[in-house]
């Protein structure tokens, strides 16, 4: 078994992972940087890889019937081409500079949501163009730290969907991203022995934190999901930039 602190701070990236795979948005993002307290943020984006793809078949069947076809029709090849991307400039990729950017976009996204007149925004359709941009965005920082949350939302918030279907849409799609990230991570992050044993002591907090996200996201009102939804997402890029500010300093 892995040392105290190290099971404690373990475990709780793994909740976190677990909950956002339940449907709580944002929150797996925390996951890496919370794990990288303890080990190194490469180390731990590897380690988790395998919470999430089995977190992942939980929160499927979970909202296999809750989905918009459309837009997974998008964002799973953009995701999966923006993975690629990002494993083919592996070598020259700044986490920092990525983050940097993301988070700018992300509390321009909210600051614009918050500050323009709300009653006359109308729902927006799921448009090509688009969608294989923040799709390809989505995949590309999922690769660098598991943080593709930010890109896909700045898509998906503006079509106003129902909350289950929003939260759906999300599992399904960063299901298919986290598969697609499998053999490129093998070969740039392999895994060592204890590894795969520590991801065996992780997988119990994952799967019942999993549970517990699709209990809560069922039970939150739309209005204060998606509240929830925003404010996560400008905390998050806040970080993000405050990060990337401070590595320059």
């Amino acid at each position: 078994m892995p040392d105290t602190h190290f099971f404690v701070i373990a475990c709780l990236a793994a909740v976190l992972v677990g909950l956002s795979k339940g449907g709580l948005p944002v929150i797996g993002m925390l996951a890496v940087p919370t794990l990288a307290l303890v080990i190194s943020p490469v180390k731990a984006a590897a380690l988790l890889l395998p919470i999430y793809i089995l977190t992942d078949v939980v929160s499927i069947w979970l909202y296999r019937r809750r989905f918009s076809v459309v837009n997974l029709r998008i964002l799973i090849p953009a995701g999966i081409g923006g993975v690629m991307l990002g494993w083919l400039f592996a070598a020259y990729l700044s986490d920092r500079a990525v983050g940097a950017l993301i988070g700018s976009m992300g509390l321009a996204f909210c600051l614009n949501m918050w500050l323009r007149p709300q009653a006359d925004v109308q729902p927006r359709p799921a448009r090509l163009l688009p969608g294989l941009f923040w799709g390809a965005c989505s995949g590309f920082t999922s690769f660098v730290s598991h943080a593709g949350s930010p890109p896909f939302q700045m898509y998906v918030l503006p079509q106003k969907l129902e909350k289950l279907v929003f939260a759906g849409t999300s599992t399904l799609m960063f299901a298919a991203i986290n598969w697609s990230k499998v053999l490129p991570y093998m070969q740039l992050r392999p895994f060592a022995q204890q590894d795969w044993y520590t991801v065996l002591w992780l997988v119990p907090a994952a799967l019942l934190a999993t549970a517990a996200g699709a209990w809560l996201t069922k039970r939150l009102a739309d209005r204060w999901f998606f509240i929830l939804v925003q404010l996560a997402l400008f905390l998050v890029s806040l970080r993000l930039v405050y990060q990337a500010l401070m590595a320059q300093a």
